[in-house]
């Protein structure tokens, strides 16, 4: 009997610290933090110029930037932090971050687990295959070997059209392995392919598609930091920050909804 009461209170006491450990504090307008006065957001460093790590280890890119834009607006301090693309929801979800900067899709799927903001920027899935390849459409993927990133939408699109799906950590080693030879095609954002190809990688876009809206991830269970997200970035809209920062990184604005070209049939 003593055993069976010193387990009880064992447990007892690990789900306070557990619980402990996943509140979050509040700031003086009620909003849920995981440290008062920080807006600690994710991004992955994988997906150049989207968010990418420099020589001294910090991240920069186009989500990294409109995450610190939208700490501003927030009067927080902003504060990145670095996540491997796949457990970036999950991250979100467990309390790792108040929310995820990451160009992350929405979609039904991720919908069940987390929140999302009205989207910040739009693109779409685009084929690239080498400049000699007579793939063109989707048509033309059937049988064919097709490269994506883990845990991207892509990677479920890619599939739709083969059965022969090779699964990279991020869609830059992905586009550099086709580019190297290996592989059919690629499949990646748009915006994502048509950087590297300006890099130098050796690629040709082909069929965008479907267009698709990117989002901020947010936790399922505060909605009060969805409020206060959407309204930043209406304002961030609204005076042309959006833009300016989408003009820096890929030298158009792919902040408006018509940023994206009409797919192809």
């Amino acid at each position: 009997m003593k055993k069976v009461l010193i387990w009880m209170i064992s447990v007892t006491l690990m789900m306070a610290v557990l619980t402990g450990c996943a509140e979050k504090e509040k700031g003086e307008d009620g909003l849920e933090l995981v440290h008062k006065g920080e807006f600690i957001f994710a991004a992955s460093g994988e997906f150049k110029p989207f968010s990418y790590v420099k020589n001294d280890m910090t991240m920069t890119g186009f989500d990294v930037e409109v995450g610190k834009a939208i700490a501003k607006e927030l009067g927080l301090k902003p504060v990145e932090k670095r996540i491997k693309f796949k457990g970036i929801v999950e991250g979100v979800k467990t309390g790792r971050a108040d929310v995820a900067v990451a160009s992350h899709t929405i979609n039904d799927q991720r919908a069940k687990y987390v929140r999302f903001s009205t989207p910040y920027y739009y693109s779409g899935p685009q084929i690239f295959t080498r400049k000699d390849s007579d793939i063109k459409t989707t048509a033309d993927l059937k049988g064919k070997e097709v490269a994506a990133a883990k845990g991207s939408t892509y990677a479920d699109t890619a599939k739709q059209y083969t059965g022969n799906v090779k699964i990279y950590d991020s869609d830059i080693t992905a586009l550099k392995a086709l580019s190297e030879g290996r592989h059919d095609a690629v499949i990646t954002d748009f915006v994502t392919g048509r950087s590297a190809a300006n890099e130098g990688f050796k690629i040709k876009g082909q069929q965008l598609i479907e267009r698709s809206a990117q989002a901020v991830v947010i936790p399922e269970n505060n909605p009060l930091m969805e409020k206060k997200v959407n309204e930043a970035l209406e304002n961030l809209r609204k005076d042309g920050t959006l833009a300016k920062i989408s003009i820096k990184y890929f030298g158009e604005d792919i902040t408006k909804e018509e940023a994206t070209e009409k797919p192809k049939k």
